[in-house]
């Protein structure tokens, strides 16, 4: 019996590699005669080089840059050829400030900039950008001036960084970014559909995760509204409710108006690029998961995908994740055969392991499946 086993990273805990690692041990001890086939999966968040590398091939490389907050690091990216992926949570995502206090207005993407340029320099012709887990809200400036673009306020000097700068801003210019550009095609992997603007727009509903308090909110929500409109003048592109713009602080809607850029979705992506479905069709029973499994893992995330392409294949599915808030009715709608929680633990691989290596013989048995 053939068993694919799909997770997410489990965020801030476990990689989907680790986390598939735990539940093929937990499948080996519960049932020996299985095969298990594991295959990380992403979203365009974290996890994203993880998910792709191995199907696209290539070498990971390591760059320098400047994190959300403008102190150097090294991060990673992938160059296959003449394509490259970055994942822009490894130059600004939140986990880059672990330990250290959140500045959502002051955070950047000035560093993703850096990584591209850095890919276009070393002959990249399509540059693929995760777009998840940020520490930003700067719509995308930092990274477009990292590129080249001159975001410039009303005495003609560069704004400062970050979502504090943007109600400065009054023009934009390509600068040398137009050069760069030449021959380059980029594409944003977006988790996420809200616009960038408005009542779901990346303020309102994103910007707490990132730190910000109600005032702060309502500054961003001012910030970005005023930078949108400036994007429309200068560069003739209208992202204020562009779909998916809201992703990674709004640098979804600053791809599409400085890079233009096409918004795909993630977790489409990294299904089709890894072959998912031609795997999935080979197996008898699908594993997957995260850290948190809610509603919104079927709102652009990885596990929810997946989940559909089993309910569309006729192949039963579980879920193994840190926490689950779904009820049996919604499970069911789902098409999840059952959930496995690990909770929360400081070995949380050897937690996933023992939780799933318990659940599954009764799981498997209720499925019809051998153990």
């Amino acid at each position: 019996m053939k068993v694919l086993i799909a997770p997410n990273a489990f965020k801030g805990t476990l990689t989907a590699a680790e986390a598939g690692a735990a539940v093929a041990r937990a499948l080996r001890s519960a049932c020996p005669r299985a095969r298990a086939e594991v295959l990380p999966i992403a979203d365009g968040g974290d996890g994203l080089l993880e998910a792709l590398a191995p199907a696209l091939g290539g070498e990971i490389i390591t760059s320098r840059v400047e994190g959300p907050l403008g102190a150097g690091l090294r991060a990673r990216w992938l160059l296959a050829g003449r394509t490259a992926v970055i994942e822009m949570a490894e130059a600004a995502g939140l986990r880059r400030l672990s330990g250290v206090k959140l500045r959502p207005l002051e955070a950047s993407t000035r560093g993703v900039g850096q990584l591209m340029l850095e890919a276009a320099r070393r002959g990249a012709r399509e540059l693929i950008v995760g777009l998840g887990g940020s520490a930003s809200n700067d719509g995308g400036a930092g990274c477009a001036q990292a590129f080249g673009f001159s975001l410039l306020d009303g005495r003609g000097r560069e704004v400062a960084p970050g979502a504090r700068g943007l109600p400065a801003l009054t023009a934009v210019f390509p600068g040398e970014a137009r050069a760069r550009l030449k021959g380059v095609r980029v594409t944003g992997l977006a988790d996420v559909r809200n616009t960038l603007c408005g009542r779901l727009g990346s303020a309102r509903v994103f910007g707490p995760q990132k730190g910000a308090g109600p005032r702060e909110v309502a500054f961003l929500e001012r910030a970005l509204l005023g930078y949108a409109r400036v994007l429309k003048d200068s560069l003739a592109v209208d992202v204020a409710r562009l779909r998916g713009g809201a992703a990674a602080g709004g640098l979804g809607a600053g791809l599409a108006a400085f890079f233009g850029a096409e918004l795909d979705d993630g977790a489409a992506f990294v299904l089709r690029k890894t072959g998912f479905e031609n795997r999935l069709a080979r197996a008898r029973l699908l594993i997957t998961g995260e850290g948190r499994f809610d509603e919104q893992t079927f709102y652009g995330k990885a596990p929810g995908a997946a989940l559909a392409s089993a309910r569309r294949l006729g192949v039963p599915a579980l879920v193994v994740c840190g926490s689950s808030l779904l009820p049996a009715g919604a499970l069911k709608r789902h098409g999840v055969a059952g959930v496995i929680e690990s909770g929360l633990s400081p070995r949380p691989a050897l937690a996933l392991e023992r939780a799933a290596a318990a659940a599954l013989p009764g799981l498997l048995a209720r499925l019809g499946l051998p153990v």
